[in-house]
């Protein structure tokens, strides 16, 4: 019996090996790393030296005058609070327009499914920097969408170089992230469940919001998480679609590792959006088991 238990537990440790080892190599040695660099005193021409410190974090709330005393300065907290509300926008827009098309998606007939499918995954075998450089030709002064307006009579607008502009194409990259999540939910919701809501007399509003959507909120939830995540540290987005000129998480860190040279404050913010990043998922997981029923 000791003999069985413990080649179990060694197949059991085998077959975990690789998942261990990749969340070893590519999740918890880059976060290890940008925790010690958040710690350490910015290079002369960037990188990290000794010592130890915290000014990095110090950076985030103050800034030394010209007399070396400390300020409070709100302006990388406004940077957070603009990608926090940007990334939750991205998140509520896409759940709006998600949930419908992945229910659409839900009660399709098997083969147009799978070219349902086959649309809304064909944006992935496009590199984003082209996706999100096509929404520059669209929106700009001269681009297609202002050359609509004008040839139907109508007064054209600004649509690039601003925050409408980073959040619709935000929406564009992340909504599938959103879409399958919660069709592969619906996909395996029994069709006679809604013909019984109909036959209980029950309108289409009642039966969404009693059946499709308890049901369909384990994705949704997922679906939430898995947009909200990229949308909070995008970079791409805010600084093609919003000219440089509306800075977010992203852009701020991609900053100081690049021109700024400051990786200690970009190890920093790094930090500072991951460990956010984690307490939201713990919330929600451990909410989730929470609601799960004993046994």
């Amino acid at each position: 019996m000791a003999a069985q238990r413990m080649n179990a537990r060694l197949t059991t440790i085998l077959l975990r090996s690789p998942v261990l080892v990749t969340m070893v190599l590519f999740m918890l040695v880059p976060m290890g790393l940008a925790v010690v660099y958040s710690f350490m005193t910015n290079g002369a021409y960037g990188g990290v030296r000794m010592p130890f410190t915290a000014l990095a974090y110090r950076q985030l709330l103050f800034q030394e005058d010209f007399d070396g005393n400390l300020v409070f300065s709100s302006g990388y907290l406004a940077i957070m609070w603009r990608s926090v509300l940007l990334a939750t926008l991205t998140v509520v827009a896409s759940l709006v327009i998600g949930l419908p098309l992945a229910w659409y998606m839900a009660c399709s007939a098997p083969a147009k499914r799978a070219r349902l499918l086959l649309l809304i995954t064909l944006p992935f075998w496009i590199n984003t920097l082209i996706r999100t450089y096509c929404w520059v030709l669209i929106l700009r002064d001269e681009g297609l969408l202002n050359s609509g307006l004008r040839y139907f009579g109508l007064v054209g607008g600004h649509f690039l170089y601003n925050d409408f502009a980073i959040l619709l194409g935000m929406i564009y990259t992340y909504l599938p992230f959103m879409v399958l999540p919660i069709y592969a939910v619906l996909e395996r919701v029994n069709g006679d469940v809604i013909e019984a809501s109909h036959d209980l007399y029950a309108d289409r509003w009642s039966t969404f919001r009693r059946i499709v959507w308890p049901l369909a909120m384990p994705g949704a939830i997922a679906g939430s998480l898995l947009v909200f995540a990229p949308a909070l540290g995008s970079f791409l987005a805010p600084d093609l679609l919003g000219g440089g000129r509306r800075l977010m998480i992203g852009s701020l860190i991609q900053l100081q590792f690049t021109s700024s040279r400051n990786w200690p404050f970009g190890a920093a913010l790094a930090t500072v959006v991951s460990v956010a990043i984690l307490a939201v998922l713990f919330v929600v997981v451990r909410r989730s088991f929470n609601k799960v029923p004993a046994r």
